[in-house]
């Protein structure tokens, strides 16, 4: 399955803005000018007394220059007021109208990034938070839509089956009950994929790390696939470069992670093809896991989506025997082991899973 397309045609401030622009410039000049007032009045006492304290034979010479102060404030006050409130007034009207419509739930919008200094930095930080909390909202869209999908067709085989049977069309055959069987086993293992994901995205895999060596974790991951391999004309070889190598970490999910990621290489990897599973120390602390097939590859435009859920290399879906979750749960199990994992792949050569686990879980 082809990945949703997360970009949206985003907008920057909205017609409707210029008026909460124009309420924020009242209320800041309503303030401004109070104290421009409350200044003006202080001078001009000032220079009255001033003026009136002097002898009568200088009142004239200064008296209009100190009468020209208020103005000559007041127009140096309104330069700065203008100033002052181009740099932050105007630009915190933007950001007060973007919360209040990220608040009504439009996730579009976005704040302009052309101001200098923190306020710059502020924007993009504001945009880079609402582009996430759009991304979040379009895969939880995403997610209802894919498992309503994933759910129909077993769902209505089982339904078409049964019904069948209780009306006379079909006869209650091993053939048709076996059929019915596996569409529920399928969906058995569909919710319990699901409810590993879950469970992982949020942080609440449970996780029981034990000491072993890596080598026996390759060994029965060789002894699960040798056969499935063999059946489908695909050589299958590992390599421990150090067999004492000793690692902490879940024994069980380590080995479902791994194991999703071989059997996408078998799906992927015709006849005569090979995979090779190699473990080698990075660091002390470092372990590395690849898993390269020479299979049909990925397209490039397809690389950034490997790990979204129901996620499949068949844009037709005509494959039902997995859910489309497998590289997504192994992401996580290996992020929850604190780990990293990359894929690289080019078209018709093959795909390399990378893995970077440390060696000691805690």
């Amino acid at each position: 399955m082809r990945p949703h397309d997360y970009r949206h045609h985003t907008h920057f401030p909205p017609p409707h803005w210029t008026g909460r622009r124009r309420a924020y410039f009242r209320g800041v000049a309503f303030v401004f000018g109070g104290m421009t007032f409350f200044m003006i009045a202080a001078i001009a006492v000032a220079v009255y007394f001033i003026a009136t304290k002097q002898p009568h034979e200088f009142r004239g010479g200064i008296l209009i220059p100190l009468c020209g102060l208020p103005l000559l404030f007041m127009f140096i006050a309104s330069l700065i007021g203008r100033w002052g409130f181009r740099r932050f007034g105007s630009p915190m009207a933007d950001f007060m109208s973007a919360v209040d419509a990220v608040a009504e739930g439009d996730l579009n919008v976005r704040v302009r990034e052309h101001f200098p200094g923190d306020l710059g930095q502020l924007a993009r930080r504001f945009n880079h938070m609402i582009a996430e909390l759009e991304r979040a909202d379009q895969q939880r869209r995403n997610l209802t839509a894919d498992i309503a999908h994933e759910l129909r067709t077993p769902l209505h085989i089982i339904q078409g089956n049964l019904e069948g049977i209780i009306d006379g069309v079909y006869e209650a055959t091993p053939e048709h009950i076996n059929n019915t069987l596996e569409e529920t086993q399928l969906l058995a293992r569909l919710v319990n994929d699901l409810q590993t994901l879950s469970l992982a995205e949020a942080g609440q895999l449970p996780l029981h790390p034990t000491r072993f060596l890596i080598a026996d974790l390759m060994a029965d991951l060789t002894s699960s696939f040798s056969s499935q391999a063999a059946s489908l004309g695909v050589d299958l070889q590992t390599e421990v470069s150090i067999p004492s190598i000793e690692l902490t970490a879940d024994y069980d999910r380590l080995n479902q992670a791994l194991s999703n990621l071989i059997s996408n290489s078998l799906r992927h990897t015709s006849q005569g093809g090979r995979i090779f599973i190699r473990v080698s120390p990075i660091t002390n602390n470092q372990l590395q896991i690849t898993i390269q097939d020479t299979g049909s590859g990925i397209p490039p435009e397809d690389l950034p989506f490997v790990f979204d859920r129901f996620w499949r290399g068949d844009k037709s879906r005509s494959d039902r025997s997995h859910s489309g979750l497998g590289l997504a749960i192994a992401k996580q199990i290996v992020l929850a082991h604190g780990g990293t994992i990359d894929v690289e792949s080019k078209v018709g050569e093959g795909t390399m899973f990378v893995i970077e686990i440390p060696v000691g879980y805690a």
